[in-house]
């Protein structure tokens, strides 16, 4: 089974997730400076194998290029959610007054299935909070990594440049919601749920809900 850390990191407090398996290690959305998640895995003595952006949002990558000059590792994400990347890198955290995101090379991901430490892992097309949005499920331990699709007792936003509503309630009724019920969905912002929970109380998938 692999063990989850959570890192909230930068001004938003994103989190930021580093799954091991004892010996090596993915870290999950560098929202922020990385100093705490180097310590972490130079304490623990893990090889860190990629970094993985579940999408471009500044807050998920603001720490990417420090964490990837520490370690000499690849950046994994998705192309489709480049014009994120370039407006970001220009613009400083969407033009909203934050600071501005380094640049970073990255290898283009989609959907598949890869084995990452000793695991299966799924990758999943999951847009509808930006056109490129994954997420990572390691069925043999039961952990779902969704970014910023679902959270708990609610949905990621839509009204930002790509997203889509309609796009993100299909994901996550479509990818999310056909996993076990004891899926753990660890989000990019909040506490961890269950697939169970959020199937039965999520407001924005009720009959008679918010739509």
């Amino acid at each position: 089974m692999l063990k989850v850390s959570c890192f909230p990191l930068g001004p938003l407090q994103t989190n930021c997730f580093v799954v091991h398996n004892l010996k090596e290690a993915l870290v999950i959305d560098p929202g922020g400076n990385p100093k705490s998640v180097l310590n972490f895995l130079n304490k623990n003595s893990l090889t860190l194998k990629y970094i993985l952006n579940t999408h471009f949002h500044f807050d998920h990558i603001l720490g990417n290029k420090d964490l990837q000059d520490s370690t000499e590792v690849e950046i994994l994400a998705s192309s489709k959610d480049d014009f994120l990347l370039k407006a970001q890198v220009g613009g400083g955290g969407g033009m909203l007054g934050f600071p501005k995101v380094p640049l970073f090379d990255y290898r283009d991901i989609g959907e598949g299935v890869v084995k990452w430490l000793g695991e299966e892992c799924h990758i999943l097309s999951t847009p509808g909070h930006t056109p490129g949005s994954l997420s990572f499920y390691f069925p043999e331990s039961k952990v779902l990594f969704s970014g910023d699709l679902i959270f708990q007792r609610s949905i990621g936003r839509t009204d930002f440049p790509g997203g889509s509503l309609e796009q993100l309630l299909d994901s996550v009724k479509r990818k999310v919601f056909v996993l076990p019920g004891d899926t753990i969905i660890y989000s990019g912002h909040g506490p961890a749920t269950t697939v169970h929970e959020e199937k039965l109380f999520n407001p924005f998938f009720q009959e008679g809900g918010i739509f």
